[in-house]
């Protein structure tokens, strides 16, 4: 089993990025005029601060530039920076992650060299995934224990023309770091070909996005669309790229990022009111004093913890996948797991410590209020525990999802 000791590099990591949003982040997105006016317009200079710590290729390989962290090592700081603010938190954890899956495995030396150089010398250079579609079936929802359907493959195409370069048509919905983002792995359709990834530079002719304003999702969200949007002849990823961004290769045992994320809203909260049991007095003893407050404190320590070992146990299985073949661990999606746990405990332990303060608990120029919409969000995004439950139950039941016959070999297009 993974090893609660952490290590002196993890821990002196945890301590920075603690100190950076203690001292950086939280004077900036608390401060109560902010709050009162429900203003959560991305700071961009907090995020290139963050960034120049090296935390937007926290788990790029160290070969590659970036920091070369493990699982664990990413949600601990994942962690840390959401209990400082949830959209940072969500734009960076997106480009970490997305770094890793494209420049550590997915790309080829070419497609390396060509984009490796901006990701690394540029600070606000993000990443973003279009995969999600209006009006579509494309990999959103559970089939219960049916095969994909063929009609799911992306509706976005990519025609090659006759200089040899890729035409895109389509547009994607809630896509994650869309207004940030300076490159996107797009999902699409080559017609006769199948699904295919496609790199495609934010200031390429023909693309347009259109941010969300107060989405329901952390970090900057929004809709691209594709017109006849001319793409170079070398920009499609290989054959296992669709698996490896769609995590069809590993269902259910990937880090567990939006886990980890859940888990430091609601410990942001929970510090907020034992900091402020700790100060009010009623009835002559500080209120921590009382039973009831004592008790609702304690049950949102249990949570936080027993949601912490989740995170953790299925981020360190991210690492070793071997522990599930070798019967170490159950075989079941632990990411999965964490997912559907955390949301939904750590949404009542961030309701709780907002009792804690009573009324001004539900004061819109206080923290509290703002941690539960976060907390809210954390249990209705992405997919949401409806769909996640029920993958769940097929590895309950030993179902194994038939991949997508799209998902054809393009090396070398």
């Amino acid at each position: 089993m993974y090893n609660l000791h952490l290590t002196s590099e993890q821990i002196e990591i945890r301590d920075t990025v603690r100190d950076f949003v203690n001292s950086e982040i939280k004077p900036v997105v608390l401060k109560a005029e902010r709050l009162d006016a429900g203003q959560r317009t991305l700071s961009m200079d907090l995020l290139e601060q963050a960034s120049q710590m090296g935390l937007r290729t926290l788990a790029l390989s160290e070969a590659l530039g970036g920091a070369g962290a493990d699982a664990l090592t990413a949600c601990i700081i994942t962690e840390e920076l959401a209990a400082g603010d949830a959209d940072i938190a969500g734009a960076l954890m997106e480009t970490s992650r997305l770094a890793s899956i494209l420049f550590n495995r997915a790309m080829n030396d070419a497609q390396r060299d060509k984009f490796l150089p901006k990701l690394l010398n540029d600070d606000r250079f993000h990443l973003a995934f279009a995969q999600r579609e209006q009006n579509s079936d494309t990999k959103l929802g559970v089939n219960y224990h049916r095969a994909s359907i063929a009609e799911s493959s992306p509706r976005t195409s990519a025609v090659k023309a006759n200089d040899g370069t890729w035409v895109l048509d389509g547009t994607k919905i809630a896509v994650a770091n869309a207004p940030i983002a300076k490159l996107f792995a797009v999902e699409a359709t080559i017609p006769g070909r199948g699904t295919a990834i496609l790199l495609v530079p934010a200031d390429a002719p023909g693309i347009t996005v259109h941010a969300y304003e107060k989405a329901w999702h952390h970090g900057p969200c929004g809709k691209v669309t594709f017109k006849e949007c001319r793409i170079a002849a070398d920009h499609v990823l290989g054959e296992h790229a669709v698996a490896l961004l769609t995590g069809a290769d590993a269902p259910g045992r990937g880090v567990p990022f939006a886990p980890a994320l859940n888990l430091g809203v609601a410990r942001a909260a929970y510090e907020a009111a034992a900091d402020y049991a700790k100060l009010r007095v009623q009835g002559g003893r500080p209120i921590i004093e009382h039973q009831a407050i004592g008790a609702k404190l304690a049950e949102c320590a249990v949570k936080l913890d027993i949601a912490r070992a989740a995170v953790w146990r299925a981020a360190w299985a991210a690492d070793h996948p071997e522990a599930y073949a070798d019967g170490s661990l159950p075989d079941l999606p632990l990411q999965t797991i964490a997912q559907v746990f955390t949301s939904e405990a750590l949404l009542t332990a961030t309701k709780d410590a907002a009792e804690v303060f009573g009324a001004m608990g539900v004061m819109r120029d206080m923290p509290l209020q703002k941690y539960v919409h976060d907390a809210r969000v954390c249990l209705h995004s992405g997919d949401g525990n409806t769909d996640a439950k029920l993958r769940i139950a097929e590895a309950l039941a030993g179902y194994r999802r038939v991949a997508d016959a799209g998902a054809l070999a393009l090396a070398g297009e």
